[in-house]
């Protein structure tokens, strides 16, 4: 696993320039879809519940089929699977704004929508994880993702939201008819990617795509440093279920900051994001991964006590900032180190496990969050995600010593091989 001073930055030229330029354009119009589609709900129907189903099928087919999209991205080329995916999502999607601007758009369309470009995602995401260490050096795997998760934050946060008011204000249409050519942008960008064939092992007779997946799993559950990470992900992502749920009855209702701080509340998040991916190299150089995400974990549990006990707009937004930037860093580095810790033929399954549990843990969150502010006040649920955050940092422990060795994957399908 890379240590401090192994990290170098990747080259712009070439297969990740182009991988980067996918993964921003995509974002933007993701960014687009994603402010859309509820202002469409809410103008088909006032029923809070089916507008409320449309964004809870878009998390939907991460818990159904998050782990049988890493097997498949296990199994196939992924530069190939995430081109025709972007493909197929771009004329979804296409198709979808011509609906829209015919007038055949209803909430049975949006939820089938939303449930498909999904389940579509599932693939996507986990070939994405597993196609990026065969682009670019092993050392410079931490500076890949922290520029990948910066421009996605970017062209999301900072371009995209503020564009969706313009598109709607030409015709309901236009967001998602932009989505559909952000697609079709990344899905060309990705194919003309150069890379060498993968590796494959010979699978044996009667393998099966579910004993794939319990030997990803098995593997996981192996390697006590694989085992730290994602049991510290699935918890943080409790808390973060519990934090965003109701982040705007704490700002709104008990700092009493009304719209404009909430606004304030989410740009210092944003922002500190960004300085976040500014700083992810220089961090990681001097500490090494596994002690940047410890101090990441740490200093946002200190944030989230004070976003939760000091009555202070100000406060807030201090405390976000540091929460969005010390987040950067946690994300770049958690990811970075399973990229280098699961054996290279699994790592689709290891990162659909990641994925999966932060999702599942979303919701129970949600819900956890607003029985804690209705039992006893709106800035609880602050407190509730630091205790959360408290139990993840001490699920890290495994991962901060540096002679836990890598697993050989459990598996009479993948080649038996440790960290790259």
């Amino acid at each position: 696993m890379a240590e401090a001073g192994e990290t170098r930055a990747p080259a712009w030229r070439g297969a990740f320039g182009r991988l980067w330029s996918a993964a921003v354009v995509s974002q933007f119009g993701d960014a687009l879809r994603g402010a859309a589609l509820p202002l469409l709900a809410a103008s088909l129907t006032d029923r809070p519940l089916l507008i409320a189903s449309v964004t809870a099928c878009g998390y939907l087919p991460w818990i159904v089929f998050g782990l049988l999209g890493g097997a498949v991205a296990d199994r196939v080329d992924q530069r190939r699977a995430m081109w025709t995916v972007d493909a197929v999502r771009g004329l979804l999607v296409g198709s979808f704004a011509v609906a829209v601007a015919l007038g055949h758009a209803s909430i049975a369309l949006l939820i089938a929508l939303a449930f498909t470009l999904t389940t579509l995602q599932t693939l996507f995401d986990n070939a994405a994880t597993a196609l990026l260490p065969a682009l670019v050096d092993r050392q410079a795997l931490g500076s890949a993702n922290a520029r990948l998760m910066t421009g996605q934050k970017i062209a999301g946060g900072l371009i995209g939201a503020p564009v969706v008011p313009v598109l709607i204000a030409a015709g309901a249409a236009a967001p998602f008819a932009a989505d559909a050519v952000t697609f079709l942008v990344a899905a060309a960008l990705v194919a003309s990617l150069r890379t060498g064939a993968p590796e494959r092992a010979v699978r044996p007779a009667g393998g099966t795509l579910r004993r794939e997946i319990a030997a990803g799993l098995r593997t996981l559950g192996r390697d006590r440093a694989l085992r730290g990470l994602c049991a510290a992900t699935a918890l943080c992502n409790i808390g973060m279920g519990a934090l965003i749920a109701t982040l705007v009855v704490l700002v709104t209702g008990w700092l009493d900051a009304g719209t404009a701080g909430y606004a304030a509340a989410a740009t210092a998040y944003t922002a500190g994001g960004l300085t976040g991916g500014v700083l992810n190299r220089w961090t990681t150089s001097a500490l090494g991964p596994r002690r940047t995400v410890l101090l990441a974990g740490t200093v946002q549990t200190g944030a989230l006590v004070v976003l939760g006990t000091v009555r202070s707009l100000a406060a807030a937004v201090a405390a976000l900032a540091v929460f969005g930037c010390m987040g950067m860093l946690w994300n770049v580095n958690t990811t970075t180190l399973m990229q280098q810790r699961a054996p290279a033929d699994m790592l689709g399954r290891v990162s659909s496990a990641f994925r999966t549990l932060a999702v599942a843990g979303a919701p129970l969150g949600a819900v956890l969050g607003g029985a804690a502010a209705t039992a006893w006040g709106r800035n609880t649920p602050a407190l509730l995600t630091a205790a959360f955050f408290v139990l993840s940092v001490t699920a890290l422990i495994p991962v901060r010593k540096p002679d836990v060795p890598v697993v050989a994957p459990d598996d009479d399908v993948t080649t038996a091989r440790g960290a790259r």
